[in-house]
């Protein structure tokens, strides 16, 4: 059976969720770890950015929820950053990696409950098996990627996506403060 564009989020959100597990339960292996969750939540969010958001919003009829997904996207951007710049041996570790935690958390929850339901509803299963190919090429490209390391062209799909305006102008460095500031939750 072809991959369904749901599924796939599902399934990157469920291998967030273990990472978290063993971020928690295994604080020797975070120099490792830490690499690969921060590389799997940056691709998973910029493809989500680039090919599902704009879907979901004008073909689902999810328009609100993608923009307030966005700005949790945003605000998990600014956390990651904050969680990579924290030695892993520090007390304040666990303080950075549960705020994520929770964010994270709270974001898959609305997402599988109000965005992904909404696209399997309202989108055929050959548009959610063409997304999952765009997803999969996007999320593909997009590995490597740190928080905050952003094209000016992603940073406008943010703010298009958390309907955020007059930003088309706008240099790089003034967008990135825009959608950042407009962005916190």
């Amino acid at each position: 059976m072809p991959a369904d564009v749901v599924d796939l989020i599902m399934q990157d959100h469920r291998e967030v969720e273990r990472l978290f597990d063993e971020l928690k339960d295994h604080p020797e292996k975070r120099p490792t770890l830490l690499p690969v969750l921060t590389t799997l939540l940056t691709a998973h969010s910029r493809a989500e950015e680039a090919e599902v958001y704009p879907v979901a919003a004008s073909e689902a009829g999810e328009k609100e929820e993608v923009s307030h997904s966005q700005q949790e996207h945003i605000e998990a951007d600014q956390l990651l950053a904050k969680l990579a710049e924290t030695d892993p041996a520090s007390a304040g570790f666990d303080k950075v990696l549960q705020n994520l935690v929770d964010a994270i958390s709270h974001h898959v929850e609305e997402e599988e409950t109000k965005v992904l339901p909404g696209m399997r509803a309202n989108l055929s299963a050959q548009r959610r098996t063409e997304l999952a190919d765009a997803f999969a090429a996007s999320r593909a490209q997009h590995l490597g990627e740190q928080p905050g390391d952003m094209t000016r062209d992603q940073l406008q799909q943010q703010a298009s996506n958390a309907d955020i305006s007059g930003t088309s102008g706008l240099p790089k460095d003034e967008l990135k403060k825009k959608v950042e500031s407009e962005g916190d939750l």
